[in-house]
């Protein structure tokens, strides 16, 4: 009996060395790879890069159905709540959702994909305040928003919050209702989500007001920072395992970049090929593209 236990502790150490020597010749720089770790060679990035791409696509393909993820999670109680925090932000009071403008932003949203466009003005010509006559919604001032493509409603409202223009209509303090629509189908042959905002105040009057209507361009002005930080609510809890993975790879490439001076003569002559900074920036783009890519969302 003693000799099996002491043979399965064997066993156990055995394996536990075995590990650990892979993993230091996987990452770590030292004289028994050439302090060049496998994880950093050509076919262990190629592999790294693989296995990031396969898993984004098939938790994808899973989840919604398509590979690059273009479903939404995007819903109007979110987007009241994260429109509302906004305004406690700023010291103005919270918008209350409206039935009308729901139904106006509806119709909105509806006719975008009946007619296959993408901004505030139909083809045709025809303006948002359009649906709020439709609906019978009276008002002094208005305001529309338009998001598409966005994963997270924490994504759209920080696109919107962002854009000067967006910003303008959630923290106009005359407003006091809101009304939100979410839909999903194809614009210009390929799959859309678009979610329209309507900002309103109550006409003082039983007459229609026509007073003003704000619409923010279709296209808002976001900066790259801005929009790399819009990304990065997008993203999937999978894709940040993976931006997880090619932060351990970049870290181990650069450590055998500080340990170049070590590799042999023959690998030393062409060291700028076999130490890791470059490899390091290339996984450093690679990633910021991964995240960019993962949120196509437009306001």
């Amino acid at each position: 009996m003693s000799g099996k236990l002491e043979n399965k502790k064997i066993t156990q150490k055995s394996f536990w060395k075995v590990t650990a020597n892979v993993a230091k010749l996987l990452f770590v720089p030292h004289h028994a790879n050439n302090y060049k770790p496998h994880i950093i060679r050509n076919y262990g990035i190629i592999l790294v890069l693989a296995t990031v791409i396969g898993l984004n696509f098939g938790y994808n393909a899973i989840k919604t159905g398509d590979v690059l993820g273009q479903s939404t999670e995007v819903t109007i109680s979110l987007l009241l709540d994260q429109t509302n925090l906004q305004r406690q932000k700023s010291g103005l009071q919270p918008l209350a959702l409206n039935d009308k403008l729901d139904q106006a932003a509806y119709l909105k949203v509806q006719d975008m994909f009946a007619e296959q466009y993408w901004a505030h003005n139909a083809p045709d010509g025809t303006q948002p305040w359009k649906w709020l006559g439709d609906v019978g919604y009276n008002y002094d001032e208005a305001g529309e928003n338009l998001a598409k493509n966005f994963t997270t409603t924490s994504a759209v409202v920080k696109a919107w919050m962002d854009s000067p223009e967006h910003r303008a209509n959630i923290l106009e303090a005359n407003y006091s209702e809101v009304g939100f629509a979410v839909m999903d189908g194809q614009l210009d042959g390929k799959p859309a989500s678009i979610v329209v905002a309507l900002y309103g105040a109550p006409a003082s009057s039983a007459v229609l007001g026509m007073n003003r209507f704000n619409g923010a361009d279709s296209i808002g002005r976001v900066g790259m920072l801005d929009k790399f930080g819009i990304a990065m609510r997008s993203v999937t809890s999978v894709m940040l395992f993976c931006i997880g993975v090619i932060i351990l790879v970049m870290l181990v490439s650069f450590a055998a970049h500080f340990k170049r001076h070590k590799l042999p003569k023959k690998l030393a002559k062409s060291w700028r090929k076999n130490h890791g900074m470059y490899k390091a920036v290339g996984l450093a783009v690679f990633a910021t593209a991964l995240i960019l890519i993962s949120s196509v969302g437009q306001i």
